[in-house]
């Protein structure tokens, strides 16, 4: 099938798109994507994703003046979702984090030899006392100063002021600690002492210029069907990337950040609660068959569901095929309407050229259905 182009998305100021990139995460797809799909389909009053990841769909939603409800399984993602929901000043944020530093540092910091070399120690004692203060805040301020750690908890080393607080690393994935400490070694990187405090003003100042006015919603984390189930709100769009297809690493891809949300320091590989590690391509299906039916269930009858998908190299998968035969497995009255080709991303070093040369590029899918039938049987 092939479609036309969706509507172009209205234009928005670079100060107002700023609080999407609060913290890179290394699955994202680009606003344009939901951004556009708003825009062909204004009819729509309430957005659903429930694959949200870093919560992009939940920006544009806010940018277009909807609310907007985000489920994901991954800790790390469903923190910088919820950033992009809530309304706080950038002084608000500075004012909280010199609170907890200034009432003493605690926090038990993490030993080894990866946290000597990744972090100066004074450095490691603050994120260590602004990590246990953060576990036990959950106001929209505490949120959004969750969302700016992560975002500047590793990433390179500037030649000016610092905007991360790691020794050398990437921004969207954090490094397993053996290969890090062996980089860093052979390279003579020591750790610098970074002031935390005026890494946050700096980029609190700078990601919450101008942010567009909230417009409600929430995000879940859990898994999606189990919240799609609970939930009483209906949708008119869904908007969604799943995890493709045997794509595994997600968590320990992310586990310098699990950590800083209350998980071990060190990583976890395990791939409990993921849509991916469905053991065969029939299972993993099925998999989405379930999510897609559950949302037909928390949607209104000619509802749109647009979803970009792709796969990776090594899974030998047909992107398209996989993704209509979950639509025609949920039984749910999803009906395809448009495929056509997203592109595939331009060869470039996906922010980690520090570490080595990327990896293949993927072909992606824009796919759009319509709830034609009534789901019933709730």
């Amino acid at each position: 099938m092939t479609a036309t182009a969706a509507a172009p998305a209205v234009t928005w100021s670079e100060d107002a798109l700023r609080l999407n990139a609060v913290c890179p995460y290394y699955t994202m797809f680009p606003l344009d994507f939901p951004l556009q799909q708003l825009a062909a389909y204004p009819s729509a009053s309430r957005v659903l994703d429930p694959f949200c990841g870093r919560g992009t769909t939940l920006y544009a939603a806010r940018l277009a003046g909807l609310p907007s409800v985000g489920i994901d399984i991954n800790p790390v993602a469903a923190a910088i979702a919820q950033a992009k929901l809530v309304s706080v000043t950038a002084g608000a944020v500075v004012r909280l984090a010199k609170r907890i530093l200034e009432d003493g540092l605690g926090g038990e910091a993490p030993q080894g030899e990866f946290w000597l070399w990744c972090y100066e120690k004074e450095t490691l004692r603050q994120i260590s006392t602004l990590r246990e203060k953060l576990l036990e805040l959950e106001t929209p301020t505490a949120a959004m100063l969750r969302a700016i750690m992560l975002g500047i908890l590793h990433g390179p080393q500037n030649k000016g002021l610092p905007s991360y607080l790691s020794n050398q690393m990437p921004r969207t994935y954090a490094s397993k600690p053996a290969y890090a400490v062996k980089f860093w070694k052979k390279r003579d990187m020591t750790p610098v002492h970074v002031p935390v405090l005026d890494v946050i003003e700096r980029r609190a100042r700078r990601l919450l210029k101008a942010t567009p006015l909230p417009r409600g919603g929430k995000v879940y984390l859990g898994d999606s069907v189990q919240t799609l189930n609970k939930l009483r709100q209906r949708f008119d769009l869904v908007v969604t990337s799943p995890p493709y297809y045997g794509m595994r690493t997600y968590v320990a891809d992310q586990w310098l950040r699990s950590w800083f949300l209350g998980g071990p320091p060190e990583v976890p590989y395990g791939t409990h609660g993921q849509i991916a590690r469905q053991p065969s391509q029939d299972a993993f299906i099925k998999a989405l068959a379930d999510v897609w039916a559950a949302a037909a269930h928390s949607c209104h009858p000619k509802a749109r569901l647009a979803i970009r998908f792709g796969a990776l190299p090594s899974a030998r998968t047909d992107p398209e095929q996989m993704l209509v035969a979950s639509l025609n497995e949920a039984k749910a009255g999803w009906v395809v309407k448009d495929v056509s080709q997203a592109g595939t991303p331009a060869k470039r070093a996906r922010q980690a050229e520090q570490f080595g040369k990327a990896g293949s590029a993927i072909g992606e899918i824009d796919l759009v259905a319509e709830l034609l039938d009534c789901p019933t049987g709730r």
